[in-house]
Parts: structure tokens; C-alpha cells; sequence
């Protein structure tokens, strides 16, 4: 999994989080929680050439305050003969207490796959990431890197981002730092579009991920750029977005 399309969606993803709350009560339903359901389509870029295209697409799930947000990137043009597989990750997750929570990861690139499952109440994360176990100790707020984006999403709506995030990835558990730097207001193919503009950045990496979140469009992701050293290397924009009218999601495997 580690194309060049792939790198700068799994680290958008993997903008991860811990929050100290209490998260015992149910979930609410979807209108409280903030979130809609929504299917939006992008194109990236490494290095000023177009290598992929992804689609990201939340259902709400069979239970209130229940979600699948799944993400597929498929390479293009050269980058296919190398990259023939498309990446599909999915999150089933619940929102509990104005907060995500996930409850499954699934990854598959190929033969390559990753599988996570959360278990709040013994607060551990088990699973196989290739064929390696993992057995990671849960934090309050701990996201795999596909809820991760749900929750900054809430936190961005509240006014409330958190300044370090810790997130799964495969077999290890990370922080990333967080820090959002101001509004603009930026011209896409869908439009001009009012932003607020967040960084993240591991400790001790010199790779810095920038992204533009649309408050009109419930704070989608409509920009992001991976730079290092002040040069972009990778940048993702969108081209379309659309708001669902609740379907359920599929059964969890």
C-alpha cells in the first residue's frame, strides 16, 4: 500500500486523535451528530502529475448514529501497470457524545490486507495487519485512519480541534500534532469555496499535511498538500461532491 496516490490519502486519513471524554452514553442520530451522508470524488497529483483518482463515500449504518465511510483510490495512467490494485479501506464506526468511535477497520490492497477491531470495553484493538497480530492498548479518542478524518470533521464544526491525535496505522499506534491555521478562500472545479485551513504533522517528521476543509459542505475535505521542506510533493483537490439522503450501509463482514 504504498503508492504515490495511496501515501497522501492514508496520511489525510491518518490525521488521527486523542480526546479525553467520557463517550458511555448512546449515540445520537445523525442530524445531532453533524454528520450527513456524502460521496465526493478527487484527483491527485505527485509532483504536478495526475496518478490517481479517489472516491470517498459515508453511509449511515443500520443503527442510529451508526456509519461506513469508505475510501477507494485507484492509480492511473503509467502508475496502473505498477499499481493495478485499487486500495479500499473502510471504517464502521459510531458516533457517541459528539465523538467518533471506531468499531472496524478494513484494508485490502491486493493480496494486502489489514484488519482491526475495536473493543471498547476491554479497551484493546486486535487484529492482523499482513500476517503480523496486533493487539494495541485503547486510549480514549484512539481512531483508526479512517475515522480519524470523521472526527476532525466534527471537531472543525464545533470549533474544538484537538492538538494531538492518536491514530492505529496497521500495527502501530501514533500522534500527530494539530494546528489550524486560519481561513481562505480557494477555487475548485466545483467552485469558489470558503476554507479553514489545518496542518498536521508527526513528531520528528519534516512532512507537513496541509488541508482545506468547506464549512458549506460540512467541513469535506475539498484540498489537501503533502510538502516537505517547503516543496509539495503530493497534492489531492476535488472534483465533485454530493449530499446523500440516508441509505444503510451493508452488514458488517
Amino acid at each position: 500500500m504504498n503508492a504515490p496516490t495511496a501515501a497522501l490519502l492514508l496520511t489525510i486519513a491518518a490525521s488521527g486523535a486523542s480526546v479525553s471524554t467520557n463517550r458511555a452514553a448512546a449515540a445520537p442520530a445523525a442530524d445531532d451528530a453533524g454528520i450527513a451522508p456524502f460521496i465526493a470524488h478527487y484527483q491527485a497529483d505527485w509532483k504536478g502529475i495526475s496518478v490517481g483518482t479517489s472516491d470517498i463515500h459515508l453511509t449511515q449504518g443500520v443503527e442510529p448514529g451508526q456509519y461506513l465511510y469508505t475510501w477507494t483510490i485507484t492509480a492511473r495512467g503509467i502508475f496502473r501497470i505498477a499499481y493495478h490494485d485499487d486500495l479500499v479501506q473502510q471504517s464502521w464506526l459510531s458516533v457517541v457524545d459528539d465523538h467518533v468511535r471506531p468499531d472496524k477497520y478494513r484494508g485490502k490492497e491486493g493480496s494486502s490486507t489489514v484488519q482491526l477491531d475495536f473493543d471498547w470495553k476491554d479497551m484493546r484493538a486486535t487484529g492482523l495487519s499482513e500476517t503480523k497480530p496486533v493487539d494495541l492498548k485503547l486510549n480514549e479518542g484512539t481512531q483508526d485512519v479512517m475515522s480519524i478524518q470523521i472526527e476532525v470533521m466534527l471537531d472543525l464544526k464545533r470549533g474544538n480541534l484537538p492538538k494531538t491525535f492518536q491514530i492505529i496505522d496497521k500495527d502501530q499506534l501514533k500522534e500527530f500534532n494539530y494546528a489550524q491555521e486560519g481561513n481562505a478562500k480557494i477555487r475548485t472545479e466545483i467552485g469558489e469555496i470558503d476554507t479553514v485551513i489545518v496542518t498536521s504533522q508527526r513528531a520528528g517528521n519534516n512532512r507537513i499535511l496541509r488541508m482545506w476543509f468547506a464549512p458549506s459542505l460540512g467541513f469535506v475535505p475539498v484540498q489537501a498538500e503533502r510538502s516537505r521542506d517547503g516543496k509539495v510533493e503530493i497534492s489531492m483537490r476535488i472534483k465533485s461532491v454530493d449530499r446523500l439522503v440516508p441509505i444503510k450501509a451493508p452488514p458488517r463482514p
